[in-house]
């Protein structure tokens, strides 16, 4: 899969992981209503899933600067890294950007926004200091492949949906231990014991099954996004050094959380590396050393 042949693919995929997302959301409110005997839940987990996803359609890229503390740089200010990024632009076909600036000795980047006409870029200082100019190419490279791939839209709104399931989870749970839930008679009793077992193992497995969801999606595109940045620059050892001087990095951001972590070209709450199966599949990225692999494979190819 590439950026220049199978853009309209990964465009429909976005979309139909959006609305599996909406759809496994609704289901979720449904049964939860069910157990509960309380038809607004549906209702209320129906309304306030459109209302998240038009707010994180709408405002993500703000929220998320905002929250990493980036400041706009343009071609009067940093000339080097706006030829950079405009000159990649006009080789992908996609508009310009606006770039950000994180003052942070951490190496990182990330893309964000809604489409490639609102899309955002942001490099940290760390990562502009310690890469050379082909790597940061590489980085940029790598990013606007996210934002030709449409996986900036994916990421924030999965995330919404995610932590959306965790609350109608907990909410579920504080809910019956209070015994909020209806009676009733004969078989309807029955069926309400029914859906009152499954919500409660959907509660308990739901959010679980939907980072899963998440960090499987995230891993997928991150390996598209190297794919396509490699071709795009026509360069894969520029983006695959940046990788391994990233990995070597030891600074963690000072502006970053967890709901965030997936965005960054490299996870920015750094750990242990990945050994066992239940590890590296809660994990944001791939393993940077197989992405490294892959490229210098690609390179020789």
């Amino acid at each position: 899969m590439t950026l220049y042949n199978n853009k309209d693919h990964n465009i429909r995929l976005t979309w139909v992981y959006l609305f599996g997302f909406l759809i496994f959301v609704i289901l979720v409110g449904w049964i939860f209503s069910q157990a509960l005997g309380n038809s607004a839940i549906l209702y209320g987990a129906v309304i306030f899933a459109f209302i998240m996803n038009f707010i994180s359609y709408w405002w993500s890229d703000k929220i998320v600067l905002k929250m990493s503390g980036a400041k706009e740089i343009g071609r009067d200010n940093n000339r080097d890294i706006y030829n950079l990024v405009e000159n990649l632009c006009i080789t992908a076909g996609l508009p310009v950007p606006k770039i950000y600036i994180i003052e942070d000795p951490s190496p990182n980047a990330f893309a964000t926004g809604r489409n490639p006409e609102h899309a955002v870029i942001a490099l940290t200082t760390g990562l502009i200091e310690i890469l050379e100019k082909n790597e940061i190419e590489g980085v940029i490279a790598h990013e606007l492949s996210h934002i030709g791939n449409r996986d900036i839209l994916l990421g924030t709104v999965v995330t919404v949906l995610v932590g959306f399931i965790a609350i109608l989870a907990d909410l579920f749970i504080r809910i019956s231990f209070f015994g909020g839930a209806r009676g009733g008679d004969g078989d309807d009793k029955k069926v309400q014991l029914i859906f009152t077992l499954i919500a409660i193992v959907l509660a308990i497995l739901a959010p679980i099954g939907a980072i899963l969801m998440q960090m499987a999606i995230s891993r997928k595109r991150e390996y598209l996004a190297d794919a396509d940045g490699a071709l795009l620059t026509r360069y894969p050892e520029g983006l695959a050094g940046a990788l391994e001087k990233l990995s070597q990095s030891s600074a963690k951001l000072k502006k970053t959380n967890k709901s965030m972590a997936h965005m960054y070209i490299v996870n920015p709450l750094k750990g242990k590396k990945a050994k066992g199966f239940l590890t590296r599949i809660f994990m944001t990225h791939p393993p940077i050393e197989e992405r490294i692999a892959k490229l210098r494979k690609t390179d020789k190819n």
